[in-house]
C-alpha cells in the first residue's frame, strides 16, 4: 500500500471523530446561546437597564474553567476561546459599541479584541478625549484606553481624563508591544520622515538614533493614523504593530524595533457601570492631601493597617500653581471587600480629594 494512502487511512477515523466532537460542540454552543437569549429577555423585561458586559461574571467563568482544565488544551487558549464565545453570546443580548483610539490597526483596537472578543461595533476615535466622552455620553458602551507603559510610564492624558470624567474602570489588559517600521513597499527608499504616536517614538528612540538618525520624526495622533498616512505616501514610514500593517496594506522593513523586548502597555476598559467582586480584583482611585508634613504617609497608612497591598502609586500635578498633586493608586481587592472598605473609609475621612475609579477583575 502506498505510504500516502496508508497515512490517510490511519487519519480517517480520527478525522471522523473530530467531526463528531465539533458537532457536539456546536450543539452545546447553541444551547448556551439559547440560555443567553433568555437572560437577555429577563433583563429587557425589568425596569433596570442592566449592562450586557459583566466583567466580574466573565472573569469568574474563565477562571473556573482554567482551574478545572486537565489539559492538553492550554490555559491561555481557554481565555481566548471563551472570550470569543462570550462575545458572540453577548451580541445576542445587545450589540456592544466599543470606542478606542484609531483608526483601524491600533494597539487599542488589539486590546479591545483581546479583552472583549470580536463581536462588537467599533467606534474609531481621533483622541483619548473622544474615547472618554463617547463613553460618558452614551455614544459607546465601552472604551479602551492605555494608562501606562513599562518603558515610558503613565499615559498622562488618560490620567487627566479619569480625573475630569465620571467613567468607571471595568477591566484591564496588558499587551506586549512589538513595534515595526512599516512602508508601502517594504523598503526605506525615498523615505524622508518616520511617523508614530509620541509614546511609540520614545519607545524606539535608541533604535532610531542608531539606524536612522537623520530622518525626521513626526508625531501622529496614533500609530494606526501614521500607518494610514504611510499607506498613501511613499515618502513616509510608520511605526506601528503588524495589525496596522495588515489593516493598511503595509510591509515591515524592520520588526521588533522597540528599545526593550519586554515593552508592555496596560490598557483598561471604561464604562458607566460598576463591576461586582470576582474573587480576584483590583481597585483604582485618585487621592489628594493638604500640603503639610506627613500628609502622604497618613494618607496611605490605612492600607497597611488593613492589610491592603498597593500595586501602583503615581502622582500628577494638580495645576494649581501651589505644588499640589493628585495621587493615582491601584490596590489589590474590591472596594466591597471588608479590609478594602475599612481602609477606604478611613482615607476618605482625612484626604482633601477622594475618587474611586472602579473595582474590576485583575488580569
Amino acid at each position: 500500500m502506498d505510504d500516502e494512502v496508508l497515512l490517510q487511512s490511519s487519519l480517517l477515523p480520527l478525522r471522523n471523530l473530530i467531526d463528531d466532537i465539533d458537532q457536539q460542540i456546536l450543539e452545546l454552543l447553541n444551547k448556551r446561546a439559547e440560555v443567553v437569549i433568555k437572560v437577555g429577555d429577563i433583563k429587557n423585561n425589568t425596569k433596570f437597564n442592566s449592562a450586557v458586559f459583566k466583567p466580574d461574571r466573565e472573569a469568574q467563568i474563565i477562571d473556573a474553567l482554567q482551574n478545572k482544565n486537565r489539559g492538553p488544551f492550554q490555559k491561555d487558549a481557554i481565555y481566548y476561546v471563551w472570550k470569543e464565545i462570550m462575545s458572540a453570546c453577548r451580541d445576542l443580548e445587545r450589540r456592544t459599541k466599543v470606542a478606542y483610539l484609531g483608526p483601524s490597526g491600533s494597539f487599542s483596537e488589539q486590546a479591545a479584541f483581546e479583552h472583549l472578543g470580536h463581536s462588537m461595533d467599533r467606534l474609531s476615535c481621533a483622541s483619548f478625549d473622544e474615547v472618554f466622552y463617547s463613553v460618558e455620553n452614551g455614544k459607546a458602551d465601552i472604551g479602551i484606553v492605555p494608562i501606562e507603559n513599562s518603558l515610558e510610564g503613565a499615559v498622562n492624558r488618560s490620567l487627566d481624563l479619569f480625573l475630569n470624567t465620571n467613567v468607571k474602570i471595568l477591566g484591564e489588559r496588558s499587551l506586549i508591544i512589538e513595534h515595526c517600521l512599516l512602508t508601502k513597499n517594504g523598503t526605506m527608499d525615498g523615505v524622508n520622515k518616520i511617523m508614530a504616536h509620541p509614546q511609540a517614538l520614545a519607545q524606539c528612540q535608541n533604535w532610531l538614533n542608531k539606524n536612522f538618525p537623520n530622518i525626521e520624526r513626526v508625531p501622529a495622533s496614533s500609530n494606526s493614523e501614521a500607518a494610514r498616512y504611510a499607506s498613501s505616501n511613499h515618502n513616509s514610514a510608520a511605526i506601528a504593530g503588524m495589525i496596522a500593517a495588515d489593516s493598511w496594506g503595509l510591509k515591515a522593513v524592520y520588526s521588533k524595533i522597540q528599545d526593550d523586548i519586554n515593552n508592555r502597555t496596560r490598557f483598561v476598559a471604561i464604562g458607566n457601570s460598576e463591576s461586582m467582586p470576582s474573587g480576584k480584583d483590583k481597585t483604582s482611585l485618585i487621592l489628594a492631601v493638604p500640603n503639610r508634613s506627613c500628609a502622604v504617609y497618613e494618607m496611605i497608612k490605612p492600607f497597611a493597617t488593613n492589610h491592603v497591598s498597593m500595586t501602583r502609586f503615581e502622582s500628577r500635578p494638580a495645576r494649581t500653581g501651589q505644588w499640589e498633586y493628585y495621587f493615582y493608586i491601584d490596590i489589590e481587592g474590591h472596594q466591597n471587600d471588608e479590609n478594602v472598605f475599612n481602609a477606604l473609609r478611613l482615607i476618605k475621612s482625612q484626604v482633601a480629594f477622594f475618587k474611586i475609579l472602579g473595582s474590576y477583575p485583575a488580569q
